[in-house]
């Protein structure tokens, strides 16, 4: 599958979590883990909370970024609850995606009204 195939199915299940969670109102930790649930039902493989050393000049930071998701090994996913959105997210996801060197990147903040507000893509030349 593709980025995009990906990427759709992605949405799909924000949507679902979204709107079976009620919408907006709890932790960010809540939608991330039923994101995950909704993404192995549909057969993709996600791994959560993935540990990102960050190299600098000659050595390895000793405080690693943390990655919510990266779906299918080539989609990291930031998962919000916000209900101001910033756009410093998109910086932060495309240093992720920069410094894993993967292309795409997608923000969902659960904290939207509207499930379909709250979903941001973010690309790194693809």
């Amino acid at each position: 599958m593709t980025e995009n195939d990906i990427s759709r199915h992605i949405v799909e299940a924000a949507i679902e979590v979204h709107r079976t969670l009620g919408g907006p109102g709890l932790l960010e930790s809540v939608y991330e883990e039923a994101l995950v649930w909704e993404l192995e039902q549909r057969g993709l493989a996600v791994q959560r909370q993935v540990s990102l050393p960050i190299p600098y000049k000659c050595q390895t930071l000793a405080s690693p970024l943390r990655i919510d998701l990266i779906v299918g090994e080539v989609v990291i996913v930031e998962c919000k609850a916000v209900t101001q959105y910033n756009l410093v997210f998109e910086a932060q996801v495309l240093t992720y995606l920069r410094l894993t060197g993967l292309k795409l990147g997608l923000i969902i903040n659960f904290g939207e009204r509207l499930a379909k507000n709250g979903i941001h893509r973010v690309v790194n030349g693809l």
